[in-house]
């Protein structure tokens, strides 16, 4: 069986070995065997789960997100319907994400047919909407995790 030391792991994944010693902080990843020099060594199955958490990664899922993924692929034979409810989770939140794009892009249209460029910068309408106003309650942080 091909082992990899965190250096070879890390090259062939293409992240930073540190990225591999935080995914086993954070359990991600599990703690490899060590060498009887202490080193890490990690069988061919660690690729496989490097590229799972990037791919989550990839498609918006944070860290946390990608545990509750990895702890449901634990149990082969339960019903996927926790994974279903976690992907429809993340869609519906890139769905928010993408109606505020799309709501801070029409501010944006809305401000910039506020001047057409030619206007002293002390006199700039655009300047002038910033300082006076508001914040929308669509820019304000919102909390990803309700329960």
């Amino acid at each position: 069986m091909e082992t990899f030391t965190i250096g070879e792991l890390a090259k062939e994944c293409q992240i930073n070995l540190e990225t591999l010693r935080y995914y086993e902080r954070l359990g991600l990843m599990p703690e490899p065997p060590r060498s009887s020099s202490g080193h890490r060594i990690y069988p061919t199955s660690a690729l496989s789960r490097v590229h799972f958490i990037r791919r989550a990664q990839a498609l918006g899922f944070s860290l946390a997100e990608i545990a509750e993924l990895l702890a449901l692929r634990r149990n082969q034979e339960d019903v996927c319907n926790d994974v279903i409810r976690q992907i429809e989770a993340k869609r519906r939140e890139v769905d928010r994400k993408i109606a505020d794009l799309e709501s801070i892009r029409r501010a944006l249209s809305r401000m910039k047919r506020l001047c057409n460029g030619d206007c002293l910068v002390g006199d700039c309408p655009i300047l002038e909407s910033l300082d006076t106003a508001k914040p929308s309650v669509r820019s304000r942080k919102r909390n990803p995790r309700r329960t």
